[in-house]
């Protein structure tokens, strides 16, 4: 299940994907039309901007804006960086690998089905963007 920090985080994303020119947006502005408490908001948009998803722009007409084309803002990287691992056992993850205690991994079936669940995800989570869920129009090329 998505925690709470990565629903909101998908939020903000989704607003600011879906505003015109990637014109800056304040943090108020954001928490108001996405229902996300102002200091939770906060501090997701700058753990966002840590990473090179988001930017900021300081004074008058400043606030957050996408650092990248929402096309380019993966839902894996994104869930990765607020929640940490996708896989549901760490012995299965494949960015924060841990052996689980009093386990053959060669021999554990529950891995092996949990190693299918996080290839499932991953092929999704991976080809997903922002602007997937943000039903941004991009340009055809036309």
């Amino acid at each position: 299940m998505l925690s709470k920090k990565t629903q909101y985080a998908f939020k903000a994303l989704m607003y600011l994907a879906q505003q015109r020119g990637g014109e800056p947006v304040l943090i108020a502005e954001i928490s108001q039309k996405q229902n996300i408490p102002l200091k939770f908001l906060e501090n997701i948009l700058l753990e966002l901007k840590k990473q090179g998803i988001l930017d900021s722009k300081k004074g008058k007409g400043g606030g957050y804006y996408l650092a990248k084309p929402p096309e380019k803002v993966f839902l894996a990287e994104v869930l990765r960086l607020i929640d940490g691992p996708i896989a549901l056992l760490p012995c299965v993850s494949l960015h924060f690998y841990q052996r689980c205690g009093h386990c053959d991994e060669n021999n554990c079936g529950l891995r092996d089905i949990m190693c299918q669940v996080r290839d499932a995800n991953l092929a999704i989570l991976e080809n997903k963007t922002v602007a997937d869920i943000s039903y941004v129009s991009l340009p055809t090329g036309k």
